[in-house]
């Protein structure tokens, strides 16, 4: 990897030096990794920096990355642009958005206001994204959403914290599930960023909200990305934050045309898409411990596992799989983790 690391190096300087004419020292320095096998790294002129990526080809889709990138850009949306790639040694030069992640924002002093006016840019930000084209995107659709319920049975419960599940147990999943990927697909289908929260968003020094991370764009459901960004796995809000910030996407989302349901039907796809995206987090959070040996993102499984109770709660036919988080998973979670 470090051998890769100065081949990206001294690629990097080979491409700012054609389009700038700078002279550069192949420095780089680590920007961060992320739950794929992709790397980031900074590399700073006297005026100007860039973000030099490493995605080796044959574990990333860095044609599609690019393909995605250009194309948002176009239209209006504000992600890096690609100044230069390489796709088959899996190098790419991107323009820098800086250190600014939203995360921090939201906690390092932001008061209330701060923090509605950051996420109603991000909500702003999320619809211009949602009224993009979505037709050539591929679908998602009931196998591949039926797949991410599965990471939590086999990775979180079976593996992480050795819960063998009974047929009754899977049946009582397979049931819940169905409900979960119906109302998924009943829902208008557009473009979904697939991981919009607020480790994914920048704070760009113009004031501009920057977008990360996108690669795994897909065509889905209207209330995933929101999901994403008002229940993020990472953070949690009071619920009188999330439900007016959730008011306000469903207003400004309808006069934008991306959105034709009442609050109520509305409120209901938002909780139910919710509970699948937080099964999916919590599998892939203990799969990341389990095969890649990434340990630090365990500590974020309760708290994903805390919404999927408290939403699960609210619905009467999730009456069972309440009794069964409560008395079955939930112990076993708070042992396996611990």
């Amino acid at each position: 990897m470090d051998q890769r690391r100065d081949h990206l190096a001294h690629w990097a300087v080979n491409q700012i030096q054609q389009l700038t004419g700078e002279d550069l020292t192949a420095e780089l320095s680590v920007v961060s990794g992320d739950a794929s096998f992709r790397r980031y790294f900074r590399l700073t002129g006297a005026d100007s920096s860039w973000i030099c990526v490493d995605a080796p080809p044959e574990k990333e889709d860095n044609p599609k990355f690019i393909a995605i990138a250009r194309s948002w850009s176009e239209q209006g949306v504000h992600v890096p642009a690609v100044l230069s790639e390489d796709i088959d040694q899996g190098f790419m030069l991107l323009e820098d958005f800086g250190d600014q992640l939203l995360w921090p924002a939201l906690h390092d002093g932001a008061d209330h206001e701060r923090v509605l006016s950051l996420y109603k840019q991000s909500i702003d930000e999320l619809i211009r994204i949602q009224k993009l084209n979505a037709d050539e995107l591929p679908e998602y659709d009931g196998a591949l959403l039926r797949q991410e319920v599965s990471l939590f049975s086999d990775w979180l419960c079976e593996r992480q914290v050795s819960l063998s599940l009974s047929a009754d147990e899977h049946r009582l999943i397979a049931d819940v599930t169905d409900i979960l990927v119906d109302s998924a697909l009943a829902q208008p289908q557009v473009v979904v960023h697939r991981d919009y929260h607020s480790r994914n968003l920048m704070l760009c020094s113009d004031g501009a909200l920057g977008v990360i991370d996108f690669q795994d764009a897909v065509r889905g459901a209207v209330t995933y990305d929101l999901v994403s960004l008002l229940r993020d796995c990472y953070v949690r809000w009071p619920h009188e934050i999330v439900d007016e910030l959730t008011a306000y996407y469903h207003e400004k989302a309808s006069l934008a045309g991306v959105l034709d349901m009442p609050f109520d039907a509305f409120s209901r796809a938002f909780d139910l898409m919710g509970m699948q995206r937080h099964l999916k987090a919590a599998g892939i959070f203990a799969r990341l411990n389990i095969r890649d040996g990434k340990a630090g993102y365990l500590a974020d499984i309760p708290n994903t596992c805390v919404y999927l109770r408290e939403v699960a709660g609210r619905y009467y036919e999730f009456t069972d799989f309440c009794r069964w988080l409560d008395e079955r998973f939930l112990p076993a979670m708070e042992k396996g983790l611990s």
